[in-house]
């Protein structure tokens, strides 16, 4: 009879095969998205080839589109419906080279992305999608939240235009901050009374989706970190360390507009931070403050002199007005 085998060695034999196994069956997941969109980039251009040696218009709606998709799906059966062979010829006109798709983004990434009209938007919404191994939902999240516009209105054209081209580069602590942040994830009816507590366990409760809002680079540390001044205790509603600009990020929830006491509290955190838990190799700690409302008078004059890296942002319970973040940057790029 067989004794089971419970030695160490083979258990860690047992880890390396699984661990091959799942790498062997990633590869071949990636090889098969990589075979579709190709596919199915090569299926539009023969669409769009065919129209211009003088054929049918392929527009959505159109009598070619109509007849593309019956004649396919009775010969080679699912996955050509009308609006999927529209975006197979849609992913053509907007990727007219094959070699600027990516091999890491499937066609569903893709047909999520050919969602976005603007190609500026599209384009951030790619190079994110690849530097952060966004998966669908996260991108479908990203995009109805308006990430681009947001992070966009905080800069000038030329940087708007690098955004686009590069994505998000985070080199300094203002390149972490958004404007407004989207916390619809936490299910708040807008005019429902909550308090700080409460806001805070929502959160808790949504990490996962709080860290995507926040972006990459931020790993959880602590809820209600305490800090012992004179014998008095304060604390800091939620503490991350963001591992891209290697310092503490501290943030501290308001539920109602934001007052000039709640940044002096932040500041005095911050130059806690700095005296007693930066490590050596620590940049100096970033702290956000970040309030249902804020009144940005009061804030330029109560941020005035403060040599620390402070911010005040706003959260909204609901996704932002396509319409007017578009309009916005609109005007934004058209200025000279």
């Amino acid at each position: 009879m067989v004794k089971p085998v419970f030695h160490k060695k083979y258990n860690l034999l047992i880890n390396s095969i699984g661990e091959l196994l799942e790498k062997s069956r990633a590869q071949v997941v990636q090889t098969i998205d990589t075979i579709l969109v190709r596919t199915y980039w090569e299926v539009g251009k023969r669409i769009v080839d065919y129209e211009q040696k003088g054929g049918e218009k392929a527009e959505y709606g159109s009598e070619l589109l109509s007849r593309l998709s019956k004649d396919l799906k009775l010969k080679y059966g699912k996955g050509f419906s009308k609006s999927n062979v529209y975006l197979m010829r849609l992913v053509y006109l907007k990727y007219p080279k094959f070699q600027t798709l990516s091999g890491k983004l499937s066609w569903s990434h893709y047909v999520e992305l050919l969602s976005v009209s603007d190609d500026l938007g599209r384009s951030f919404y790619e190079k994110q999608c690849i530097k952060e191994n966004w998966s669908v939902r996260e991108l479908k999240r990203q995009t109805n939240s308006m990430l681009f516009e947001r992070i966009a209105l905080s800069k000038d054209k030329k940087s708007v235009l690098e955004l686009a081209r590069k994505g998000q580069i985070i080199e300094k602590p203002r390149d972490a901050i958004k404007e407004p942040y989207i916390l619809e994830f936490l299910n708040l009816p807008e005019n429902y009374r909550y308090n700080e507590k409460q806001l805070e366990q929502k959160i808790i409760d949504n990490l996962q989706m709080f860290l995507l809002e926040l972006g990459k680079g931020f790993a959880f540390v602590a809820r209600q970190y305490r800090i012992t001044l004179d014998n008095t205790h304060f604390y800091v509603d939620l503490v991350f360390y963001h591992t891209i600009l290697k310092c503490f990020v501290l943030i501290d929830l308001k539920v109602g507009k934001v007052a000039h006491q709640d940044i002096g509290q932040m500041n005095m955190y911050l130059n806690y931070f700095r005296a007693e838990e930066k490590a050596d190799n620590d940049k100096p700690p970033i702290g956000i403050v970040l309030g249902a409302k804020k009144d940005n008078i009061l804030v330029k004059y109560a941020l005035g002199r403060i040599s620390n890296k402070l911010f005040v942002s706003r959260y909204k319970l609901y996704l932002p007005e396509r319409e007017e973040l578009e309009q916005r940057l609109k005007f934004l790029l058209e200025k000279k």
